[in-house]
């Protein structure tokens, strides 16, 4: 948005991952309390507000979007119009009900965005907002840096086992990630020469090390936590998966794999089925299945032709729909229209 001539903020709690990201990019940054909504915040975010001049407040949670509302709405009167408010919803997970989430959703929200169209159709039924101010934009991904390359490059820059099957995950270590399945699922492969990569950190990394230890996968399984750059990581595989059971929008890893020409293996869970389409552009199992999805990672590591052609119609949706640039036209939409019609001018 700043190099489309936009002037961009971001607030955020000082110990907040995305406060060093925006430093470390030179994006002005401005730390508030506002990790939970709360009087201090309340204040803060107010005073911001009007003395940034900001135009369009983006929340992303439940705390931040309360806070912004209310900031939103109190103490304008007699000064210039507040900023309207836009909304964005990553995950599928139930909308809260209730008068007062009604008044946030409906009243208080310019403009929402959902990352997948099963999150918009969601929110839409909980909450009774007008469908016309919902629109579906699922996060962009840079085709310019994720593109197909030389795996034994890849895999000797990254000290990774050449001349074996290597399937891999990137996600953050959490449950509805689906990670202990993919681990169960390498116990399952009739081939022992199946190494994994699990490239993240989170909560369930200790749980993790823990499952690998006792099932004897040490030698077999590679952590390597958060990574600045994952491109490398997902050129060097010959299968991704992404056993995600619960809360997904449009997952960017698995666009990324995609347009970097990598075959993969996913569920159908929340807006996966939007880029994840069976046996057309991904190979889709049950999910919280360990036997179904060592049988789909067993059909790719096995089947060449079925693996050229996934990759080949996967990298195209991916390139053809999922784009940054496709993701800013939108969102550029949603910013203008949330300005320009703004009802509390």
């Amino acid at each position: 948005m700043r190099r489309r001539g936009h002037d961009v903020r971001i607030a955020s709690p000082r110990q907040a991952p995305i406060f060093a990201e925006a430093e470390r990019f030179g994006i002005p940054v401005l730390a508030l309390p506002i990790r939970r909504a709360g009087a201090l915040g309340l204040l803060a975010l107010r005073r911001v507000l009007e003395d940034e001049r900001i135009d369009i407040v983006n929340s992303h949670g439940t705390a931040d979007s309360w806070l912004a509302a209310l900031a939103c709405r109190a103490g304008w009167l007699g000064k210039r119009r507040p900023p309207a408010l836009v909304h964005t919803r990553h995950c599928l997970s139930p909308a809260p009900g209730g008068v007062a989430s009604g008044w946030l959703y409906a009243r208080a929200m310019a403009e929402i965005v959902t990352t997948g169209e099963v999150i918009r159709q969601e929110l839409i039924q909980a909450t009774g907002v007008s469908p016309a101010r919902v629109a579906s934009i699922p996060t962009g991904i840079d085709l310019e840096r994720f593109t197909p390359g030389d795996p034994t490059q890849a895999r000797r820059a990254l000290q990774l086992p050449e001349g074996v099957p290597l399937v891999g995950i990137v996600a953050p270590l959490r449950s509805a990630k689906g990670h202990r399945y993919l681990v169960e699922a390498l116990t399952l492969l009739p081939r022992r020469d199946v190494q994994l990569v699990i490239v993240g950190d989170g909560p369930e990394r200790v749980a993790l090390l823990a499952q690998v230890r006792e099932l004897g996968l040490g030698p077999r399984v590679r952590f390597a936590g958060e990574q600045q750059d994952v491109a490398p990581w997902l050129r060097a595989l010959d299968v991704f998966a992404l056993p995600s059971y619960a809360l997904e929008g449009v997952p960017q890893a698995l666009l990324q794999a995609m347009a970097a020409g990598i075959p993969c293996v996913t569920t159908n869970a929340g807006a996966i089925g939007e880029i994840a389409i069976a046996d057309t552009t991904a190979v889709v199992v049950a999910k919280q299945n360990a036997v179904a999805l060592a049988a789909g990672i067993e059909r790719l590591l096995d089947q060449p032709p079925l693996r050229a052609r996934l990759t080949w119609a996967a990298s195209e949706r991916a390139r053809s729909k999922f784009g940054i640039d496709a993701m800013l036209d939108a969102m550029e939409a949603v910013l203008r229209r949330a300005a320009d019609g703004n009802r509390y001018r």
